[in-house]
């Protein structure tokens, strides 16, 4: 919750100072000059500095909660240091007593030296022990004062079972057992198990990207993945860009295959992996098939509407010139749902490419989703981590080669 109200009030704030900005710089442009209709989509052009503080701040907020050394803010953190409370034991004839309690608690990997126990009041004696940060201890310092003794009050404040109350450097919890649970204040900051630092997650791949893992170079997994993803998008679009045409121009056709097209296409291909696992095998073909399978309702619909959205004057000018059925298909129905079955790639592409870590869940041995998936068995959550970044790098990629080819392929798109 404090990562989206930080991310709200940096957009809130970017948003209002950039505008103020660019009101006082001015613009001379011809987008400046033309006049703006609200919902004129043609008009609203990407603002770049948007983009760059976007990026900038999800970095920043990532290492601000991770306390990361290379962002200039942090929220505060777990404490760490030495740690202490009082608590008041009672004997079973009414007596009471007090004592302290000191608990050193340190950051991962370093030696903690357990203080000394300082000397109580009466027949208390006191307790020490070492907790790593973000962690518990279970204190049992009654044990120390004689049989039948109780905690009544901790730091003066009266405690039952279960109660918690607030001590320096974190909170005590009376169990039904008699034990104190002390809990290491947390803070707002991301355990590294959870998330790591940006520079962790760097460190990972330069590390990965030298040694490999798991016996193949980070390349290997990378190129095995995206070999899937094509091997299975191709084929998809080789089968669904036939079958959407021959839905959008044949009444028999689309009869035939809309309610299987209708029925298939709401359900996600992770439900299919029992499936193609039964029937493919747990090997390459299995994977490639749900990939096969991802992408082909997707490639069918785009072909099927691309064809239903050719205008029927241009049909009826092309027949007034003569023009045959093969030349119709070919001069004036395939250029016209061009731009349809380009949208419907990008979309087919991003779902192949967000499916093959499921694809590679089972039995494989490199690929992306492999290396992820066998990370999070041992809690290697800078791998993960860096693995997830690397699919959303090269998937952004692939949409940005997907536009570039649109515009150079289809250039008209968009002018009628």
């Amino acid at each position: 919750m404090m990562v989206l109200v930080f991310y709200v009030a940096i957009f809130v704030v970017s948003m209002l100072v950039w505008g103020r900005i660019k009101a006082h710089r001015g613009r001379h442009d011809f987008t400046s000059l033309k006049t703006v209709t609200f919902g004129d989509e043609s008009a609203i052009q990407p603002d770049r500095v948007a983009s760059v503080i976007s990026i900038l701040s999800v970095f920043l907020i990532w290492g601000a909660f991770t306390g990361s050394s290379i962002v200039p803010l942090h929220v505060p953190g777990p404490f760490v240091g030495e740690a202490g409370f009082t608590y008041t034991a009672r004997a079973p004839e009414g007596a009471e007593a007090e004592a302290e309690v000191r608990v050193m608690v340190h950051e991962a990997g370093v030696a903690p030296v357990t203080p000394e126990v300082p000397e109580g009041s009466g027949f208390a004696k006191g307790d020490a022990a070492v907790v790593q940060a973000w962690r518990s201890v279970l204190l049992r310092p009654v044990e120390n004062d004689g049989e039948g003794a109780v905690v009544v009050a901790i730091n003066g404040q009266p405690i039952a079972v279960d109660d918690r109350v607030e001590v320096t450097g974190g909170t005590v919890t009376l169990t039904p057992r008699g034990a104190l649970n002390f809990q290491a204040a947390k803070g707002w900051q991301m355990e590294p198990i959870w998330l790591p630092a940006p520079e962790a997650v760097v460190a990972r791949f330069v590390e990965i990207a030298t040694n490999g893992y798991q016996n193949t170079s980070l390349w290997g997994h990378l190129g095995a993945s995206l070999a899937r993803v094509m091997a299975g998008f191709v084929l998809g679009s080789i089968v669904g860009i036939p079958l959407g045409y021959a839905m959008g121009l044949s009444g028999w056709f689309r009869g035939w295959f809309d309610p299987i097209v209708e029925f298939m296409r709401p359900v996600p291909p992770l439900a299919l992996i029992p499936l193609v696992i039964i029937w493919f095998g747990i090997w390459e073909t299995g994977k490639v098939v749900l990939l096969f399978l991802a992408a082909l309702w997707i490639m069918t619909i785009a072909a099927r509407s691309g064809v239903s959205g050719v205008k029927l004057s241009k049909i009826h000018a092309a027949y007034s010139l003569g023009a045959s059925k093969a030349q119709i298909l070919r001069h004036v129905i395939i250029p016209n749902s061009l731009p349809d079955i380009f949208t419907g790639a990008r979309v087919a592409m991003g779902v192949c490419w967000g499916t093959v870590v499921a694809a590679e869940l089972v039995a494989a041995q490199k690929g992306a989703g492999m290396m992820i998936i066998a990370a999070s068995k041992f809690q290697l959550t800078d791998i993960v981590v860096m693995g997830i970044i690397l699919i959303g790098i090269i998937g952004y990629g692939i949409d940005i080669l997907m536009r570039m080819a649109e515009k150079r392929l289809v250039p008209w798109k968009g002018r009628g």
